[in-house]
């Protein structure tokens, strides 16, 4: 017998009937709940609305071959031995919080790398450890930016810099880093663009997604122009030891003396331990004007109380043991292999081209537009055709803030076989458009 009013009371509990619940299909009384105003300039679309679709046809029952993110332990890679028994071992002393900038270990530890490349005005003061380099950039970007202000931003770029920039109200500005000058910047081009407003210069070196490595001269040069013009230099060189055929890595903190430099760097990549979320910022160069802004930074890191202290175990075994990514880029390893694999798949495409990457782990590849559309070619298009009749993701060039449509960015993970495939894919799907 159901009660008059559809409610059963018994033992204490109120059952109410499923159909009294308000339909999730009607109409909401509700004003729409809008999201702040901060991010709607702000885009990522390397997890955006392709990967989303991606999902949905792996849900499906398809297999996809996701090539949109550098996500090393997705395609088998695994962190070294030595790295897991260092957070094992001192699991016991990795329930407190830690220190705001990390536990000392960690940050010494990065002290010492940098040392041996030649910074030798840092200690473990300088050095605040992060949940990867996103949050260290995100939080570095706070403390220093005003509504207003500008940072240059290079052109490709890895888009959280630009989004870390746009959703504090500042603006970026990007400087070209142009196919045909192997996607090197020009630093007179960089320097033209600076303003009153400019607050801070972002160097990705190596560079994703384009692969590209400085000569150390344009670093020079870069380096001169943040002296000159006071400004923040912001090295984001977390594929530092990433190279192919005999690439040069230079470090920024060896060039810049006369200014605030901060360097970025982590294990997700060198060392393959992405879900570990272990990153890390040093401030070097001229401190003694930035206190205030150093000490908002600590300020920021203080708030978020410490990031994860398990795996900041890992990091005085990472950087001090067997560099095991060497083994991974010279001839024979898998990352320099499955790049060999792009190289000549590429050389015998009739719609592709690709600028060799010297360092990183992508490959930032053109289309010949003129043999598939023309003008009317779009990266994003063809981005999702790839996916839906293809099953392969890739990011298409103009998510990474770039005026032109005729690129997309693949990673260098896949064995190499795999990629071969992948790549015989996307030319089966320009022959068709083409025809």
């Amino acid at each position: 017998m159901f009660p008059e009013d559809g409610v059963f009371r018994e033992s204490g509990y109120i059952l109410v009937p499923l159909d009294s619940y308000p339909s999730t299909d009607k109409p909401m009384s509700l004003p729409p709940l809008r999201a702040s105003e901060h991010l709607h300039d702000v885009k990522y679309e390397i997890r955006g609305a392709l990967a989303r679709r991606a999902d949905e046809l792996e849900r499906e029952g398809h297999d996809i071959v996701k090539l949109n993110i550098g996500n090393p332990g997705a395609f088998g890679f695994r962190m070294p031995a030595t790295m897991r028994v260092a957070m094992v071992q001192n699991l016991p002393q990795a329930d407190p919080y830690s220190h705001q900038k990390g536990i000392f270990q960690a940050r010494e530890a990065v002290v010492m790398q940098q040392q041996d490349r030649g910074v030798m005005d840092v200690t473990a003061d300088d050095v605040f450890m992060g949940n990867g380099v996103s949050e260290m950039i995100m939080l570095t970007m706070r403390a220093l930016l005003n509504p207003g202000d500008e940072v240059l931003v290079p052109s490709p770029d890895y888009p959280l810099w630009t989004a870390s920039v746009v959703i504090h109200g500042a603006k970026a500005v990007h400087y070209p880093c142009r196919p045909e000058n192997g996607f090197v910047p020009d630093p007179k081009e960089l320097r033209a663009l600076i303003t009153e407003k400019t607050r801070a210069i972002v160097v990705i070196n190596p560079n994703n997604p384009t692969g590209a490595v400085y000569p150390a001269e344009v670093l020079k040069e870069l380096a001169r122009i943040a002296e000159e013009h006071r400004l923040v230099l912001c090295a984001d060189e977390i594929y530092d030891e990433m190279l192919y055929d005999g690439a040069e890595y230079v470090p920024m903190a060896t060039l810049v003396k006369h200014t605030l430099c901060l360097t970025f760097s982590g294990l997700s990549k060198i060392y393959r331990a992405c879900g570990l979320r272990v990153g890390w910022v040093t401030f070097s160069g001229e401190r003694a004007h930035a206190r205030d802004y150093i000490d908002a930074v600590e300020l920021l890191a203080s708030l978020r109380l410490c990031s994860n202290v398990p795996g900041q175990f890992a990091v005085q075994t990472a950087l001090g043991g067997h560099q095991s990514i060497f083994d991974l880029t010279r001839p024979g390893g898998r990352l320099y292999e499955t790049r060999r694999a792009i190289l000549e798949s590429v050389a015998t495409s009739r719609y592709l081209d690709v600028i060799a990457p010297r360092g990183s782990m992508y490959a930032f590849i053109r289309i010949k537009t003129d043999r598939v559309g023309g003008s009317n070619f779009d990266d994003r298009k063809f981005a999702l055709q790839l996916l839906e009749q293809k099953h392969v993701l890739v990011a298409p060039g103009s998510s990474f803030n770039v005026p032109y449509k005729d690129h997309f960015r693949a990673t260098l993970l896949p064995q190499p076989e795999l990629m071969r495939d992948v790549l015989g894919r996307v030319e089966s799907l320009l022959d068709e458009l083409a025809s």
